[in-house]
C-alpha cells in the first residue's frame, strides 16, 4: 500500500504520520470492560473503532500485537476520586454471587457480543486479577523513585512532587491548579497528603471481598494501576498506540502516563488515540445514567425507546459511517438509514459478483480505490471511505444496466478491492435475511411471556410464574427481577 496512515495523536492534540518503534509490527493496547453488567450500544464504540484501526493496520502489511484487557477488581464507583465500592463487588453482594462468578457472567455475554458484531478478539486479554505481582511491582519502582507514600496500609501517588520534575495533566490538557481547585476534600480520605492523590494500593476493609496479600496490607491495586502494569508486560516499556474512549483521557490515561514516568523515567506509549461518545438525546450514553440501551436489548428489539429491532452489522455499519472522533446521537431514525444503507451495500457487491465483463472500460476503477485508502489512511476516516464506496456502488448498478463497461481486468480489480475494504477492514459480513425478523419475534416473545408471568404473580399464580420463569431459563434466556421492573439476556451458547 502506497498510502502512508496518519492518526491524530490525542496527546499533541494533532494528527501526525504513524511510524512503529518497529517497522512492520505494531503494538497495540486498547482498554477492555469493567464486567459487572451488560454490554450496551456506547461500550460497541470503541471495540469497533479499534477493530478498524487493527484491520486497517494488518490490511497494511503490519504484524499487530494487539492486547485488550479486562478489569475484574479495583474500578471503584467514583473513577474520579477513586472512592467507593468496588464496581464487581457490589454487584456481587446484590445478586449474592463471589466476585468472580460476575466477572464470568458478563465476560461471557462481552464476549458473545463482540462475535455478533465481529469484532477481531484480541492477541492477548489480560486481566487484572491475573497480573497482581506486575502491579505491586509498578508500585514498588514508583515509591523507590520518590513519587509515592505510604498511609496506614495504603500506598498512594504523590501528584505534586511529581508534577514538579514532570507535567501531570498533559495528556487532558489540565494543568494541576485547575486540578486542586477542582477536586472534592472526601471524609475518610485524610491520609492522602493531597486529595487529587490517587491510590495506588488500598488497604481493604474487613468486608471487602477482593484482596491479596502485599507488604503494606492485604488489599487491592488502584484501577488505574493495571493498564500500566499490563501493557508494558505485553507490549514492552515503550509501545506505539494507546486507545480507549474519549471519557478515559482524565483521569485513566492522565494516571497512567504518570505511573509509567515515575517507574521507569519515561513515557511508554507513542500514540494515545480515543474515540467520542455515543449520545442519547445529546447525553452521554453511560451505565452510570441510566440511559442505556444494552446490545441484546438492540438486536433484540427489547427495549421500549426502539421501533425494531437491529441486526449486529446495522450497529457496526451505524458506528461506522460517522468519524470516531465524532459524536454520534442514537435514535430510530438514523439506525434505520444505517439499516438501508447497508442493505444497498450488500446488494451491490452480489450484483459486483454477477457482472460479465466487455473488451474495454468506461469506468475508472483506480479513482475510487485510491480515494477510499486515502481517506482510511487519513486517521481512520471511514465515512468518507463509506461514501467512495457508494461511489463504487453507482458504478457498479451503471455496468449491470449497460450504461457502462469494464474490462475483465478491472472487474476483478474491483471485486478483490470490495471484498477486502467491506469484509477484510471494515468488518462487515453477511447475515442471514431473516436474522433481524427472528430477533424481533424473539423479543416480543419474551416480552409476551414475561407479561403473562407478570399477571400470574399479580393474581398469586406463584406455579405459572415459576414456571414461566424456569422455561425459559431452560432455553437460555434469563430473567432478573429489579426495583424498575424485568431484565432478560440470552445466556450464551
Amino acid at each position: 500500500m502506497s498510502n502512508q496512515l496518519f492518526i491524530y495523536n490525542t496527546l499533541t492534540r494533532k494528527k501526525e504520520e504513524f511510524k512503529p518503534l518497529v517497522e512492520g509490527s505494531v503494538g497495540l493496547y486498547v482498554c477492555g470492560p469493567t464486567v459487572y453488567s451488560n454490554s450496551h450500544l456506547g461500550h460497541a464504540r470503541p471495540f469497533i473503532t479499534f477493530d478498524l484501526l487493527y484491520r486497517y493496520l494488518t490490511f497494511l502489511g503490519n504484524k499487530v500485537r494487539y492486547v485488550r484487557n479486562i478489569t475484574d477488581v479495583g474500578h471503584l464507583e467514583d473513577e474520579v476520586e477513586g472512592v467507593g465500592e468496588d464496581r464487581i463487588a457490589k454487584k456481587a453482594r446484590l445478586e449474592q454471587l463471589e466476585p468472580m462468578e460476575v466477572v464470568q457472567k458478563y465476560m461471557n455475554t462481552f464476549h458473545r457480543n463482540m462475535d455478533d458484531l465481529n469484532v477481531t478478539p484480541p492477541s492477548i486479554e489480560p486481566r487484572a486479577s491475573g497480573h497482581i505481582i506486575e502491579q505491586i511491582q509498578v508500585i514498588e519502582g514508583i515509591l523507590k523513585n520518590g513519587y509515592a507514600y505510604e498511609a496506614n496500609g495504603s500506598v498512594y501517588f504523590d501528584v505534586d512532587k511529581y508534577n514538579n520534575d514532570y507535567k501531570y495533566g498533559k495528556l487532558s490538557g489540565r494543568n494541576l491548579d485547575d486540578i486542586k481547585t477542582n477536586t472534592r476534600k472526601l471524609d475518610g480520605q485524610d491520609e492522602k497528603k493531597n486529595s487529587f492523590d490517587f491510590a495506588l494500593w488500598k488497604k481493604a476493609a474487613p468486608e471487602h471481598i477482593m484482596r491479596w496479600p502485599s507488604r503494606w496490607s492485604d488489599g487491592f491495586p488502584g484501577w488505574h494501576l493495571e493498564c500500566s502494569a499490563m501493557s508494558t508486560k505485553y507490549l514492552g516499556e515503550q509501545f506505539d498506540i494507546h486507545g480507549g474512549g474519549m471519557d478515559l483521557t482524565f483521569p485513566h490515561h492522565e494516571c497512567e502516563i504518570a505511573q509509567n514516568t515515575a517507574c521507569r523515567g519515561q513515557e511508554s506509549v507513542r500514540y494515545w488515540m480515543h474515540n467520542n461518545m455515543i449520545t442519547i438525546n445529546g447525553q452521554k450514553m453511560a451505565r452510570s445514567l441510566g440511559n442505556f440501551i444494552t446490545l441484546d436489548e438492540l438486536f433484540t428489539g427489547s427495549h421500549e425507546i426502539l421501533e425494531q429491532s437491529y441486526s449486529p452489522m446495522t450497529i457496526r455499519f451505524f458506528i461506522l459511517q460517522a468519524h470516531y472522533r465524532s459524536t454520534i446521537d442514537f435514535s430510530n431514525e438514523a439506525l434505520q438509514a444505517s439499516e438501508k444503507g447497508l442493505e444497498r451495500l450488500m446488494s451491490a457487491l452480489k450484483t459486483l459478483a454477477e457482472l460479465t465483463a466487455s473488451d474495454s472500460s468506461t469506468v475508472d476503477v483506480n479513482s475510487i480505490k485510491e480515494k477510499c485508502f486515502a481517506a482510511l489512511s487519513d486517521d481512520l476516516n471511514s465515512p468518507i471511505a463509506i461514501a467512495h464506496l457508494f461511489d463504487g456502488v453507482k458504478m457498479i448498478n451503471s455496468i449491470k444496466a449497460g450504461s457502462e463497461k469494464i474490462s475483465a481486468a478491472d472487474l476483478e480489480d474491483l471485486k478483490v478491492f470490495y471484498n477486502a475494504v467491506v469484509f477484510d477492514v471494515l468488518g462487515l459480513k453477511e447475515e442471514g435475511e431473516a436474522g433481524s425478523g427472528n430477533n424481533e419475534v424473539l423479543g416480543g416473545a419474551v416480552e409476551l411471556l414475561i407479561n403473562l408471568r407478570k399477571d400470574a404473580k399479580t393474581n398469586k399464580d406463584w406455579g405459572t410464574a415459576d414456571k414461566i420463569r424456569d422455561e425459559l431459563n431452560a432455553i437460555g434466556v434469563e430473567l432478573k427481577d429489579t426495583k424498575d421492573g424485568v431484565e432478560w439476556n440470552l445466556r450464551p451458547s
